[in-house]
């Protein structure tokens, strides 16, 4: 399979697709899955869920970047576009650390223009939407850095710890991203 790494000042971004994720099942084992995306048990149940019942459908698929500190050479996070329609080019931006110690340090905001580039060139991507719930401010901090412009509110359009919450609707479309980058 070939490889795709991007490289900033201290992260690797190894790219992860549904096609990776099935050859790591068909062909390693669960010790070497976990190692590979730094997971726990709980982690690598929902990799195998996703293995056995499906990641994609004839439009959506997923594309993100396993983060892998330099340093470490650990994975420390997640970074990419999941519900990525090919057909309309667009897809919702996703990101997340590992764990609270990895915060606020400055990788996602390292990350981020890299993976947002490789979205808009290699994907052929023309319209990235964020959904950020409204208390989630280092998010919101995050992508405003980037330019994403704030569309509305969806209600109740997310469901954690037993409750609906909103979604706020940011988007940033390639011609927008070109003129900053």
């Amino acid at each position: 399979m070939n490889e795709i790494i991007l490289e900033t000042p201290r992260l690797y971004l190894k790219v992860i697709t549904p096609t990776l994720i099935h050859h790591l099942f068909n062909t390693q084992t669960v010790e070497e899955i976990c190692a590979f995306f730094g997971l726990n048990e709980q982690g690598y149940q929902k990799y195998k869920e996703m293995h056995q019942k499906g990641m994609e459908t004839y439009q959506l698929s997923f594309l993100f970047f396993l983060l892998i500190d330099k340093t470490t050479r650990l994975p420390i996070g997640d970074c990419g576009f999941h519900t990525w329609n090919k057909k309309h080019s667009r897809a919702e931006l996703f990101y997340l650390l590992k764990e609270d110690s990895f915060k606020q340090k400055g990788f996602m905001t390292e990350a981020l223009p890299y993976v947002l580039k490789y979205g808009f060139d290699k994907m052929n991507l023309n319209r990235v939407e964020a959904l950020i719930a409204q208390w989630n401010e280092p998010s919101l901090r995050l992508i405003s850095k980037y330019g994403f412009t704030k569309e509305g509110v969806m209600l109740k359009d997310y469901f954690e710890n037993n409750n609906f919450e909103d979604s706020i609707c940011y988007s940033l479309l390639r011609s927008e991203f070109a003129i900053k980058n």
